[in-house]
């Protein structure tokens, strides 16, 4: 699940929409009823993040299941990929025609969808203590809260990991690095063996941002860290925020083939260069581990993962890992709010859970019990294990802060890696964004 870029201009239209009673859900503007006893006719509009092979027919099977339990009930499932998923948001927020249920992540994507009256509140049903939330882990359901209300329905737990090729490494003859600096060292042999050292592309923005915030986690003091997230408390001066923009630009210009160039490769590209051999590495999330040992080249017994090594004198925190929960939320407007929490709850079913965790599909469910050495593959289980026993989970830095900062980041991501900012100069940039959004 790869962070986004914002979509600043979609939750505007979406408030406006609230204002003026139109959004979403076909109804007056009436507040969804979540302990209603649901109707089992019409149709349940889904956006999901599902869209293609292998996850596709996901969604697909279990409404189809759900029809079967249930007749009168159609299902318009629109399905988008990772990257499509923000720009259909927009556009269905901006029209009013958001679905009954919707894909979000954590962080203040999710607070925007929050604040402008456009998620259900559904502490009554999911918070931990009812039934439903007790079947999911505690840190998840918190991943949704904002204020004491608990928003969310989190389906699946995920992180962020350096796959490698364990093959490459036998033959470049290195071990898996301990630090930063030897993760560096580790490119040069790798190259001479005839691999690309990491996959890297950085068209679409946030996979470098993913770099940048797990150097952050590690660099800059968690409490100084927190508190920048925060535009009415950030400052964004710490050293540590320097370091880690130089160690980045040196693991792009050092590690990766493509270098200043690689703003202009697709993230899957370098998904395609690591499951077809001709990488060595390629930085991704727990959700990318089962689609990457698919083919008939990256065997799963050849697929290993490390977290990114901590650089050496780093004065954050060494065990933080990089990575939240993701989930869906409910229409607040929604005539059929009660229909579409009784089919999430068959969505997070124990049975279903185990599905989703498993090969093909390798989405670590969050319900309790659901990731195991038998349902899931070794690396999603390996995965999910270490994000269990991280000290913290630090939220993907484009879906953590405010819009504009966000922005900003990404900006000054692309601009460092073309070579057009330097560290220093992006910094800069981040403090005005965050002086213009307090």
């Amino acid at each position: 699940m790869q962070r986004k870029k914002t979509i600043l201009a979609a939750m505007a239209a979406g408030a406006a929409l609230v204002l003026s009673g139109c959004a979403g859900g076909g109804n007056s503007g009436a507040a969804a009823d979540v302990t209603a006893e649901p109707e089992f006719s019409g149709k349940l509009s889904i956006l999901t993040k599902f869209a293609g092979e292998p996850l596709g027919p996901y969604f697909e099977e279990l409404a189809a299941a759900y029809q079967k339990q249930y007749p009168d009930v159609e299902f318009e499932l629109i399905q988008e990929t990772d990257q499509s998923v923000k720009d259909k948001t927009k556009t269905l927020t901006a029209s009013g025609a958001l679905p009954d249920i919707y894909f979000t992540w954590t962080g203040t994507w999710a607070q925007n969808f929050v604040d402008g009256g456009l998620a259900a509140d559904l502490t009554e049903v999911i918070a931990p203590g009812t039934e439903w939330g007790d079947t999911f882990g505690k840190a998840s359901l918190d991943a949704f809260k904002y204020g004491d209300k608990y928003y969310g329905i989190p389906l699946y737990n995920n992180g962020k990991f350096m796959g490698y090729n364990k093959d490459a490494f036998a033959k470049a003859g290195i071990q898996v690095p301990k630090t930063f600096e030897e993760l560096i060292g580790s490119c040069g042999p790798l190259r001479d063996a005839g691999y690309e050292p990491i996959a890297f592309g950085n068209k679409d923005g946030w996979p470098g941002l993913h770099y940048l915030q797990q150097l952050f986690a590690y660099n800059v003091p968690s409490d100084t860290l927190n508190a920048d997230f925060d535009p009415q408390t950030a400052k964004w001066d710490d050293p540590g925020y320097v370091k880690s923009l130089k160690q980045f630009s040196r693991l792009v210009n050092e590690c990766t083939d493509s270098g200043k160039g690689t703003n202009g490769v697709l993230y899957t590209t370098a998904q395609e260069a690591l499951a077809g051999g001709r990488a060595a590495m390629y930085y991704q999330e727990i959700l990318e581990f089962d689609q990457l040992t698919s083919g008939e080249t990256l065997a799963p017994e050849s697929f290993g993962i490390f977290k990114l090594p901590v650089p050496e004198g780093a004065e954050g925190d060494p065990g933080a890992v990089e990575g939240s929960p993701e989930g869906y939320l409910i229409n607040a407007k929604s005539p059929r709010a009660a229909l579409a929490i009784d089919f999430m709850k068959f969505v997070t079913n124990p049975e279903n859970a185990k599905t989703l965790s498993s090969p093909p599909y390798g989405q670590p469910s969050t319900v309790i019990d659901a990731v195991t050495e038998e349902t899931s593959s070794a690396a999603v289980y390996d995965g999910i294990r270490q994000v269990n026993e991280a000290s913290q989970l630090v939220t993907w830095l484009d879906t953590v802060t405010v819009p504009e900062v966000a922005d900003a980041w990404l900006a000054g991501g692309e601009a460092l890696i073309s070579g057009d900012s330097s560290p220093e100069e992006v910094i800069k940039s981040v403090q005005k964004a965050n002086e213009m959004a307090r």
